[in-house]
């Protein structure tokens, strides 16, 4: 059975903001705005996207 995944859209630019949230941005794969990437939905990357749900956005397809 194929494990799910989620999407994740830049939404917010991370000019200007703390390092590490800079760092979570990119280690997420993103590096531009209103680009959609597509990981694991495990608790990690969900983790990971609720550090910074002002600059990022869950895609529902």
């Amino acid at each position: 059975m194929a494990q799910a995944t989620i999407k994740i859209k830049l939404v917010g630019s991370p000019i200007g903001r703390q390092e590490k949230q800079r760092r979570i941005v990119r280690s997420l794969g993103l590096k531009r705005m209103n680009q959609v990437v597509e990981r694991p939905d495990t608790a990690g990357f969900r983790g990971m996207v609720a550090k910074v749900p002002h600059l990022l956005a869950v895609v529902v397809d």
